[in-house]
């Protein structure tokens, strides 16, 4: 077997993982500055408005929380599509998958629409929301929804921006959020109007400009493809969509499942917790969730780059990456477990302390997370995020039954025993074992090729190869369906050495209302 020079280093700058060592900066950046207006957002909120109006507006903020299904998977399309294009210009394929998922996000945010609208003209907001309504509140609940339908469609920019490799574009452009809240709530202010039903509409609309700055820069980046994809979409005969299913569908169960798992940790601690135990729990998981968000942020800027290795026939192994992410996981993990019982009284106003198990269970939790993510990102193919379905159904059931367990002898640290366990052996250990075998098997191909490499992406029957991207009759990989034009395929893949930068560091969470999910990753707790 003939084996090709290794690709640059990681290390180096103009390493492949650059782009993961970006996001994760960005990252840092963007929600150290978020923290801050968030704080400003509190004090406007409360004091020109009130703290019904507060209180209005974290409620109607979770939405987005509550709809982690919005984006029906296809976020996971065009990612792969689209990293996995070497010509994004005039990719007739991406173009098509684009047009499909641009109809069926019309679509389904017509629906969305329509649920608010009726909901809003039943008067049934306050029987589906409780006693926080201000009055008027029910108009204040469809607004956003509108909102947020309108910016549904519109999200396709930040999925192509990721594809491209430049999720610190994404993470930057939410830098926006907090800052445009801030002007639009010292407007009200100034101009003394009575906004207290207007602050979470406020919040939606900052959260659009994330999507409007994503689809400007996907429109300029790829040329004329965005915009004949937009053309193509109502010409239904015309132009015809591809299958999504393969990809979506299983991206889509992940993520209407994943948040039964990880978000009920604060439910089942007010019915089985004594004591402090959830205002405990709460407190560890505002600072260790800094590197839980970042390790899932970076966790997305891998994405693209294996699906490019795909793309381009490059056999890749995440288990360096893996290995690297824990480390890293476990080193911060440490040093804020070192500064945390510093901390605590101050945060706490002396009330009460965090126990040594809970910061234990936190640690080993965002080790384990980091070491996932490389996994997960490389099992990004249709292929692979079916082999993710059943792990993910059997986590959520082991996680809430130890959960249930442990909270009563270990209080606020049973729920992160319980997932950090549960996401060991239903995910962790399948993972490493499934990529393994895929490792071995793309091996095995390029040794009986004799070098000359797969047909096509996903030459295998299976649809899992890594092959080049704009081979003879491609294959979407994501989408399904094949181009017409064929192309001359690369010699054969290249077996890539790689480590992971250490750069990557923890960041701040956002308060204000997130986009749908591009991939069902763990959400913050």
């Amino acid at each position: 077997m003939t084996r090709t020079r290794s690709a640059p280093s990681p290390g180096s700058s103009s390493g492949s993982w650059a782009p993961v060592r970006r996001a994760a900066m960005a990252k840092v950046v963007v929600m150290g500055a978020a923290g801050v207006f968030g704080l400003i957002n509190t004090r406007l909120i409360i004091g020109h408005f009130g703290s019904d109006a507060y209180a209005q507006y974290g409620l109607l903020a979770t939405f987005p929380s509550l709809m982690p299904f919005t984006d029906l998977g296809i976020g996971a399309v065009i990612l792969n599509a689209v990293a996995g294009s070497s010509d994004l210009h005039h990719d007739a394929v991406v173009r098509r998958v684009l047009t499909t998922a641009i109809r069926v996000l019309l679509s389904f945010a017509l629906i969305i629409a329509t649920v608010g609208v009726v909901l809003g003209l039943l008067g049934l907001w306050p029987s589906l929301l409780g006693a926080k309504l201000m009055d008027g509140g029910g108009v204040t609940a469809t607004l956003c929804l509108l909102v947020y339908a309108a910016a549904l469609p519109l999200s396709v920019g930040q999925r192509v921006v990721v594809g491209m490799g430049r999720s610190a574009t994404q993470v930057i452009s939410q830098g926006i959020v907090s800052p445009a809240l801030t002007c639009m709530l010292l407007l009200a202010v100034v101009t003394r109007l009575e906004a207290g039903n207007s602050v979470p509409v406020m919040s939606y609309v900052a959260n659009t400009f994330v999507s409007i700055i994503c689809i400007v820069v996907a429109w300029r980046a790829t040329g004329p493809l965005l915009g004949e994809a937009l053309r193509d979409v109502p010409r239904l005969r015309r132009a015809r969509g591809v299958k999504i299913i393969d990809t979506a569908a299983p991206s889509l169960l992940q993520s209407l499942v994943i948040p039964i798992a990880f978000q009920t940790d604060r439910l089942l601690l007010s019915h089985r917790g004594v004591g402090q135990a959830l205002a405990q729990y709460q407190l560890a998981q505002q600072l260790f969730g800094l590197l839980t968000q970042t390790v899932a942020v970076t966790g997305i800027a891998m994405w693209p780059h294996f699906a490019k290795a795909r793309a381009q026939g490059r056999i890749e192994s995440p288990f360096r990456a893996a290995g690297a992410f824990a480390g890293l996981g476990a080193g911060l993990g440490l040093a804020l477990l070192v500064v945390t019982p510093w901390v605590t009284p101050f945060l706490s106003d002396g009330k009460f302390e965090l126990p040594m198990t809970l910061l234990i269970a936190n640690v080993a939790n965002v080790v384990v997370e980091a070491a996932k993510q490389p996994l997960g990102m490389y099992m990004t193919d249709p292929r692979g995020l079916r082999a993710q379905v059943v792990p993910v159904l059997v986590v959520v059931v082991m996680n809430l039954a130890l959960s249930w367990v442990l909270i009563p002898p270990l209080g606020a640290a049973g729920p992160l025993i319980g997932s950090v366990v549960s996401v060991i052996v239903c995910q962790l250990v399948p993972y490493s074992l499934w990529v393994a075998r895929d490792l071995r098997r793309l091996r095995g191909r390029e040794g009986g090729d004799g070098g000359r490499g797969p047909a096509g992406p996903g030459a295998a029957p299976d649809g899992g190869g890594c092959g080049p991207a704009r081979a003879a009759g491609r294959s979407v990989g994501a989408a399904g369906e094949r181009n017409d034009e064929p192309e001359r395929a690369p010699a054969g893949p290249r077996v890539v050495e790689q480590t992971v930068p250490v750069s990557a560091a923890p960041s701040v969470g956002d308060a204000e209302p997130a986009p749908a999910p591009m991939h069902p990753t763990r959400p913050e707790r």
